[in-house]
């Protein structure tokens, strides 16, 4: 599946965005204002720059005690970008924001422009319907192939049962 085949790319709003030289000060009010856990910052072409995230803000501005109201975010931004398209795919997006441990991912268009981002929780909508569905399979298949282990299991909860019921009968 296609990262533009997902209804949570198509049906996300504006990324936030600021330019590199906008103080720390802004951009953390606007993102607590809206309750938006990272942000893109861009070039005047909308090409990504970098992004912000909370965990920034803690690592490199509180941790160093920088005054966000003089710092610009492009002190602070991860400048190593990765960015995807709309056409790629979105198995090997997850897998690699798992592997690498990043939560956000800028979507660009042919021109290296910003036009959307995904992230994390936009994957997982996608893979826990999937998870469940294999472990239904697989539940079904266990079934399906050796049912004797299910008699026995039954047989000793049903044997165990009786045996309680008699102790406390004689009691």
């Amino acid at each position: 599946m296609k990262i533009k085949d997902r209804p949570e790319f198509s049906r996300k709003g504006a990324v936030m965005t600021f330019s590199a030289d906008q103080d720390v000060f802004t951009a953390v009010q606007a993102m607590s204002e809206k309750n938006y856990g990272a942000a893109v910052i861009i070039s005047p072409d909308r090409k990504p720059l970098g992004i912000v995230t909370e965990r920034d803000f803690m690592r490199r501005l509180l941790n160093k005690n920088l005054d966000p109201k003089k710092t610009p975010l492009s002190a602070i931004m991860t400048s190593d970008l990765k960015l995807a398209r709309a056409d790629d795919d979105l198995l090997d997006w997850l897998r690699q924001m798992s592997n690498d441990r990043f939560r956000h991912l800028p979507v660009v268009d042919d021109d290296g422009s910003l036009i959307g981002i995904m992230s994390q929780g936009d994957f997982v909508s996608y893979t826990w319907p999937e998870l469940l569905n294999r472990v239904k399979e697989q539940a079904k298949a266990t079934f399906d192939i050796n049912p004797s282990i299910f008699i026995g299991v039954g047989a000793f909860v049903m044997i165990a049962l009786t045996g309680i019921i008699a102790l406390l009968i004689a009691r």
